[in-house]
């Protein structure tokens, strides 16, 4: 079936698709894997450094191979984890399958891949990875589309600041004001909130199922 307009099951693919493409790499499935794979591969390069007998600090080598494959992932890997998903119905393990598979000829990597995910409940990747997307979509969508409305607004204000209007108070005609200090008020407003969403905290908890470190 072709993806269409009047086949979507949201506006969101219909209607407004266009305007939400910037948005498809950080909040698509595909985003959400590749967040995914991105904080697996973070997880065991971590565990790689915790001091434990059984798993040595990954090499430099590895360290560059593992990062490459968040570097480098693409639509043809996340296809790929759809596949193994509909062995495991599971797509946090898909995704572990997955990573596991790009370990073969890399002997340091097989002998350490029982660590891919260790400690961790599926939720642990999953929240951490839609912080990841909300963090994406915000830094490189709606700040800069905010920056560019108030970019505007903010040379309208200066535009527009001789040009006297009548201001309203009480659902009445007041004082004079200028089209440009009105516009202004907006600016001032939408910097504010600018300012409130960027320094909003994403957060996310690696600890297990209950919070005891204690998944596996």
């Amino acid at each position: 079936m072709t993806t269409s307009a009047i086949s979507a099951l949201s506006p969101l693919d219909g209607r407004y698709a266009a305007k939400l493409a910037k948005l498809r790499p950080a909040m698509s499935e595909q985003g959400y894997m590749h967040r995914r794979v991105q904080v697996e591969v973070a997880w065991f390069i971590a565990l790689s450094d915790c001091g434990f007998a059984e798993f040595k600090p990954l090499s430099p080598g590895a360290r560059t191979y593992l990062l490459g494959l968040v570097k480098n992932f693409s639509e043809t890997d996340g296809k790929a984890i759809k596949e193994i998903e509909k062995t495991t119905n599971h797509d946090v393990k898909a995704v572990e399958y997955w990573l596991k598979s790009k370990f073969e000829a890399r002997p340091e990597l097989v002998a350490a891949q029982e660590f891919v995910h260790f400690g961790c409940t599926s939720e642990d990747i999953n929240n951490t990875s839609h912080a990841l997307q909300l963090k994406a979509g915000r830094d490189a969508v709606l700040l800069p589309a905010l920056d560019g409305i108030i970019t505007k607004l903010r040379e309208m204000a200066h535009g527009f600041a001789d040009v006297a209007m009548l201001s309203r108070t009480h659902g009445q005609t007041a004082s004079p004001t200028t089209v440009g200090k009105e516009i202004a008020n907006v600016v001032v407003r939408l910097v504010a909130a600018r300012e409130r969403i960027a320094a909003v905290r994403l957060m996310g908890k690696m600890n297990g199922a209950v919070g005891n470190y204690n998944a596996h």
